[in-house]
């Protein structure tokens, strides 16, 4: 392989030929189902669809037996499935999701979510970065092997389209295409994040999530706060009463039973990750000046973030803007809540006791729901094999320029936890380009452009090595093959 030449048809490729197609996609407001309920009717999600396989089929058009096609179970949003003849004893399997985040608010003036904006070396927009660039990165990997005449493992692409919704959906397609897919040998999802844009950072474990509404009700109807106050508990400060028996107020720190031991190995990673990184991963957030991260230690912060529970309130319901406030103290208080869970705590079983926890013994009397919406389970990776250990590091030495690093991630891919589950044989490339600043979920969200053209060089060094993988114990995978797949959704 000539990595200088396969870097340079990439990156050509990437300026003349993805760019265009990416800003039209990151143009399409396909949010997923959870924010857009109606999307079967507004059209966008299938114009999102067909912007990628009429791109795709394009240019696999000369690859024979290669497959492109849009799957669609009734009543469930659609997967693009591509099938890439190849080499070698089991397929790899490439992971990615077209659907999107809402908008929100707060962009930089000249900078929205839907109209996509290229500055400098980023493409700003939603949904580019996180990540609808992964289906272009991962059909240019093969080109850019076939532009050099190099053998390549056959090769499974799935774009699920409601990610950002606890992918839901997917477990039926898993199902649905597992026949197809067989026991790949190696799972790449590009829908993660980067330390830092100097590395290939690769993911080793994602957490969990329970999400949900907390309802606190006191009263029929709002009344002149200057007769209740005093008499009735607001429903804001048994809000409170009740987040603390989940987290302390002075700490942050989440009460025991949703904690999971840290593997020793994972901790030295995360020591010396924050060697790589330094005060980089809070320097890169917008806090305000003056604003400390929670832990002077580095190394702690990155265990926090990747395998204590943290609590976040996303969302609040029962109080007038600001500006509309009169002396009235209002009936009900309603939270969203999002507890981050360690990669390897049993989800359901903390969403069951989380539910217990906020709703028994409501203070005073009052009237308490915690109403689960979503419940996704974390994600570990297998030990990794020296093959791909050796592949990954000399793709990071010849287009990073630097060694491979490893870290643990803080959200969570729902996908990694099912084909864990179905495929314990199974290798994982976890990795992405949501980097410093770049914001996924939040405004201004960029995709860094020479990251994400070594990631697809990246993939196609790995595409190229894994035709010579080794595959589990066939009996064992066929085995798991068997298992029903649970859905990130309760």
């Amino acid at each position: 392989m000539d990595f200088s030449a396969l870097h340079r048809f990439i990156e050509r490729r990437w300026q003349d030929d993805l760019l265009p197609v990416l800003t039209d996609y990151i143009a399409i407001p396909c949010q997923s189902p959870a924010f857009e309920p109606d999307w079967a009717e507004r059209g966008h999600m299938q114009r999102a669809v067909t912007l990628m396989t009429d791109w795709a089929r394009a240019r696999l058009a000369d690859v024979p037996g290669a497959r492109v096609e849009v799957v669609t179970l009734p009543g469930r949003t659609p997967v693009i499935y591509i099938e890439i003849p190849g080499e070698g004893a089991a397929p790899v399997l490439i992971y990615g999701h077209l659907d999107k985040q809402p908008p929100m608010s707060g962009w930089t003036q000249g900078r929205e979510a839907w109209t996509p904006s290229l500055e400098g070396e980023r493409l700003y927009g939603r949904g580019g970065a996180d990540d609808g660039y992964a289906i272009f990165a991962a059909i240019l990997a093969i080109q850019a092997l076939r532009d050099q005449g190099l053998a390549h493992a056959a090769c499974t692409v799935l774009i699920e389209a409601c990610e950002e919704s606890g992918s839901g959906d997917l477990p039926h397609y898993v199902e649905h295409l597992a026949p197809r897919m067989g026991a790949p040998a190696v799972v790449i999802a590009l829908d993660a994040g980067c330390g830092n844009y100097e590395q290939l950072w690769l993911t080793t474990s994602l957490r969990g999530q329970v999400a949900g509404a907390l309802s606190v009700r006191v009263l029929e109807e709002g009344v002149h706060s200057g007769d209740a106050s005093g008499v009735v508990a607001s429903s804001f400060r048994i809000a409170r009463m009740l987040l603390s028996r989940l987290e302390d107020p002075d700490s942050g720190e989440i009460v025991g039973e949703f904690h999971a031991a840290i593997p020793p190995s994972r901790r030295a990673q995360a020591h010396i990750a924050a060697s790589a990184l330094g005060d980089g991963l809070h320097a890169q957030l917008p806090l305000l000046p003056g604003m400390r991260p929670v832990h002077t230690d580095s190394a702690e912060v990155l265990l926090n973030r990747a395998w204590r529970p943290q609590l976040a309130i996303t969302g609040v319901d029962g109080l007038p803007a600001v500006a509309d406030a009169a002396a009235v103290m209002q009936p009900a208080t309603t939270l969203k809540l999002s507890l981050r869970l360690p990669p390897t705590l049993d989800a359901h079983n903390a969403a069951v006791r989380l539910q217990t926890l906020l709703e028994s013994e409501p203070p005073y009397g009052s009237e308490v729901a915690f109403r689960i919406d979503m419940v996704s389970q974390g994600w570990h990776a297998p030990e990794t094999a020296d093959w791909l250990e050796a592949s990954l590091e000399r793709a990071s030495q010849a287009h990073f320029g630097a060694g491979l690093a490893l870290i643990g991630g803080g959200g969570g891919i729902p996908f990694l936890a099912m084909l864990g589950q179905r495929f314990p044989s199974a290798q994982f490339v976890v990795t992405g380009v949501l980097g410093p600043q770049s914001n996924a979920h939040g405004p201004n969200e960029f995709l860094h452009l020479p990251t994400a053209q070594r990631i697809t060089a990246v993939v196609a060094r790995l595409l190229h090595d894994a035709r010579l993988a080794p595959v589990g114990d066939a009996a064992s995978a066929e085995r798991a093959r068997m298992l029903p797949l649970t859905s990130g959704v309760l």
